[in-house]
């Protein structure tokens, strides 16, 4: 078995485009998708619309709940707003794609776990904890988890525990094996740099523009990861990012780094 795994695309089509091209290179069974696939001031709507023809195995992530919650509850769609452009992008076909999307999902007879965050949350970093301090002494209020919050977080996943657990929602690519489960984490194929508050304000960056994703096979002897970074037209999605007034996206998608001159809350994360 060898899949392509892709997460956090964040409606950024150029970058989708490119790490579909090269997957298709790569001989690979099936393409996964683990969530947060439009929110952003880019191409929502021609991003669901290239994912619904394509028909890859996707779960939802915090995102798409969260789409769902502002159309839901009848709440302003701020078009300033990561989710509320995006909310106001979408047709009622790609809402009732939204809907149908699992929370997660098992392969291979169970020996494969699809979740976005933890197998518990969509909005918990599993391989990446949060510290006090960002602003104040600490570069980004952000560090590698430890083997036990690794661990803590698995949770109760029931009594055969996978031999994989595909996750995304930090956006950084990386590997822990906990147990007998590896956990990958494949980055995001659309953005390479965030700023959160939640629990602590903090940010992440990946330090270059390229889409990412992860390429993963099965051998006798375990799982085989390669964790891709692909060349786009980055500068062209920092510039619609910028007309569409969201320069902490602008700076992100052209540099992999977020602006340190004042924190802007809630990027994408």
């Amino acid at each position: 078995m060898k899949l392509a795994v892709i997460s956090d695309i964040h409606g950024n089509l150029l970058a989708l485009e490119a790490v579909l091209a090269d997957i298709a290179g790569q001989g690979v069974d099936q393409t996964v998708n683990l969530g947060d696939i439009l929110s952003g001031p880019l191409q929502p709507a021609e991003t669901a619309d290239l994912l619904m023809a394509r028909n890859f195995v996707t779960i939802r992530g915090n995102h798409e709940r969260q789409v769902l919650d502002l159309l839901d509850q009848g709440r302003h769609l701020d078009p300033l707003g990561t989710d509320g452009y995006t909310a106001g992008q979408l047709t009622s076909t790609h809402v009732a794609w939204i809907r149908s999307l699992p929370a997660s999902l098992e392969l291979a007879g169970g020996d494969v776990l699809l979740c976005h965050g933890t197998p518990g949350s969509d909005l918990v970093y599993w391989m990446e904890t949060t510290v006090p301090g960002f602003g104040d002494g600490h570069p980004t209020g952000i560090r590698p988890a430890t083997a036990e919050e690794v661990l803590l977080r698995l949770g109760e996943i029931g009594p055969q525990a996978p031999s994989l657990i595909l996750c995304g929602h930090t956006h950084v690519p990386r590997m822990v094996q906990c147990g007998s489960s590896l956990i990958v984490n494949p980055g995001s194929v659309g953005l390479q740099a965030y700023d959160d508050e939640h629990p602590h304000p903090h940010v992440v960056e990946n330090g270059a523009p390229h889409a990412r994703y992860a390429l993963v096979q099965r051998t006798p002897q375990g799982w085989t990861v390669s964790l891709r970074a692909v060349p786009y037209d980055h500068m062209a999605q920092a510039r619609a990012a910028a007309g569409r007034q969201r320069p902490d996206w602008a700076h992100a998608l052209a540099t992999g780094y977020m602006p340190r001159a004042g924190f802007v809350s809630g990027a994408a994360a």
